[in-house]
């Protein structure tokens, strides 16, 4: 079930308040006005019904639950991943776990220390950043500060995405689709609307880095897309007005046929 903006907004501001990690100020403005989005449209997560978020979204009792513990080591070394990382744009059907849906989304805005400091760098570290997870049943949000996932509203998302998008297939053949959208205001409050423009693209860029050589480091595909219409985009996610979408992101594992490129 939607999640009307009054709620949404209240729910922000609760987040905000449960963060001691974060100073004062900080605080003060994630509840003042919303955050750069990463949503993720997919299909599957765990084999396990137990487990699988798109069963969870199915259920309106449940609203949130916390992900599995990311990983912070792996096989695969930064310059390995940086030498395989390629654009994907065809993807098999295979489902994600929810381990690997929660693995990219710590990548994209994990919290790393007591501080709260994050996997991707901040202008000012107001971290102005908030991961949405669209599955085939429902779309969520992502509570970095927990590691969980909130239940905001129902129904596939992605053939709305790719119509968006110009119809670019990568975006339904993809289990799972990152969304970035940025809020320039809540940067502007210190930096002025001119840098924070800036500084929020900028930003928006090195979630979206982590999030493809996370993909390459669990051996998936994945794909950065620009063109899309904003005002559509907007619409489909139920973005506030003050919300710009900047990327679109489909991850999976490749199809057999598929080709890298870029």
């Amino acid at each position: 079930m939607a999640l009307a903006d009054a709620e949404l907004a209240a729910e922000n501001q609760r987040v905000a308040a449960d963060r001691p990690m974060l100073s004062t100020h900080s605080r003060a403005l994630l509840s003042a006005g919303s955050m750069l989005a990463l949503v993720v449209a997919t299909q599957s997560c765990s084999p396990s019904p137990a487990a699988r978020p798109s069963d969870r979204a199915s259920s309106p009792a449940v609203t949130r639950w916390s992900l599995p513990s990311p990983s912070t080591d792996s096989d695969v070394s930064v310059e390995r991943a940086l030498a395989n990382r390629r654009s994907i744009r065809a993807f098999s059907a295979r489902p994600l776990t929810e381990a690997q849906i929660g693995q990219l989304l710590w990548a994209a805005q994990g919290v790393t220390d007591p501080q709260g400091r994050r996997t991707a760098p901040s202008a000012g570290a107001l971290y102005p950043l908030e991961l949405y997870v669209v599955l085939a049943h429902g779309t969520f949000r992502y509570v970095s500060a927990e590691h969980a996932l909130v239940s905001v509203r129902d129904g596939d998302l992605r053939p709305a995405l790719r119509s968006a998008a110009l119809g670019q297939e990568a975006v339904t053949s993809a289990p799972l689709v990152v969304v970035i959208a940025a809020v320039p205001a809540r940067t502007a409050a210190r930096y002025g609307q001119g840098r924070a423009t800036r500084y929020v693209q900028l930003e928006a860029g090195h979630a979206a880095q982590n999030v493809l050589l996370e993909a390459v480091a669990l051996e998936l595909g994945a794909v950065p897309i620009g063109a899309f219409d904003d005002a559509r985009v907007e619409s489909i996610l139920g973005l506030g007005s003050d919300q710009v979408p900047l990327y679109l992101l489909p991850v999976g594992y490749p199809a057999a046929d598929a080709s890298p490129s870029r």
